[in-house]
């Protein structure tokens, strides 16, 4: 498979009045044509920012892309203006975002037509009524009943299933090369889910599109993502084939991941076992291993290193430890 992504080092930090936040600090990772991969972590790892950073909409001030490089067709995206018409053209063109919540990224006021239409018009050059059966036949690949008459519809008007399909619809709409889906299955019961990622993966099947899933749900990306990367504290702790991920996890944080789940590989009756303490605090953090107050194969010398940098200990499988936990289980 060909590269079509790959976003090196990248740095994003946001200035506060309690101090420097390193929300995104030096994350690396590629994305091939017509693969899935899976971004996964607690709330407040990083995942969000590091997708919005690729999409260059962070809001400047407080947010700051520092350093880093997002390559995409052989272009730095960074060395774009953020709202130039380059970089315009790339969002929503050729790299499309579904948002966590589908309710509050859909403008209340506007018609799902007016708001699909506008994607059309803007990178398709399409007419109104162009737009418009346009619109309506995108509906339907989503699945929703009577496209052409819900189309002069408001969000309010659907269901959280259904508002998070028009977003879907929204996303496709003019073909994007890459798809990122933040939290595709936010606040949708389990059925629905399976619907929206069954869809999402049709649409890369159908499209020929790639896709970034973020989440913290890992049967999720054990479902859909052929890699996996793990993110903690702004960086990434592991990297891996979803095999490499679910049978072979090497940081003590994907470990207890895994450990806090429950998963249908494992023995009826395991108890499940949290992950102790709370994630770390962003501000000035120091240059030694974040997970280490809550790390239960920490060693004497762990409180002497600094963060450990990725290293390979597999064809495709990378890990930030300094402790073969391996040897300790």
């Amino acid at each position: 498979m060909s590269e079509i992504l790959r976003v090196e080092n990248l740095v994003t930090q946001f200035r506060t009045e309690y101090g420097l936040i390193k929300a995104v600090d030096g994350v690396s990772f590629y994305l091939n044509t017509n693969e899935i991969i899976g971004l996964v972590g607690e709330s407040g790892c990083g995942k969000s920012v590091t997708m919005l950073s690729v999409m260059q909409l962070i809001t400047n001030p407080p947010g700051k892309i520092v350093k880093g490089k997002i390559i995409f067709e052989e272009r730095d995206l960074l060395q774009l203006p953020a709202n130039g018409v380059e970089m315009r053209s790339v969002r929503g063109g050729k790299i499309a975002i579904i948002f966590q919540e589908p309710m509050t990224s859909l403008n209340p006021a506007l018609t799902i037509n007016k708001q699909i239409s506008e994607m059309l018009q803007l990178h398709l050059s399409q007419d109104k009524k162009k737009a418009r059966i346009t619109s309506a036949s995108l509906l339907k690949l989503v699945s929703i009943p009577e496209a052409e008459t819900r189309l002069d519809d408001y969000p309010h008007q659907f269901s959280g299933g259904m508002r998070q399909r028009v977003m879907i619809a929204m996303a496709m709409s003019c073909n994007p090369k890459i798809l990122i889906a933040d939290e595709p299955t936010t606040a949708l019961d389990v059925t629905t889910q399976q619907q929206i990622l069954d869809l999402l993966q049709n649409m890369v099947t159908k499209l020929n599109t790639s896709m970034v899933i973020v989440t913290h749900n890992l049967g999720i990306v054990a479902r859909y993502a052929q890699r996996i990367y793990v993110m903690y504290a702004g960086r990434i702790v592991e990297s891996g084939l979803s095999k490499d991920i679910f049978h072979d996890a090497r940081h003590p944080y994907t470990v207890g991941l895994l450990n806090s789940v429950p998963r249908l590989d494992e023995p009826l009756g395991r108890k499940l076992v949290p992950i102790s303490g709370i994630p770390p605090n962003l501000i000035n953090m120091s240059a030694a291993c974040a997970f280490l107050p809550r790390c239960q194969y920490k060693t004497e010398t762990c409180d002497q290193r600094s963060w450990p940098d990725l290293r390979q200990i597999g064809p495709s499988h990378f890990v930030s430890c300094n402790v073969n936990i391996k040897e300790n289980q």
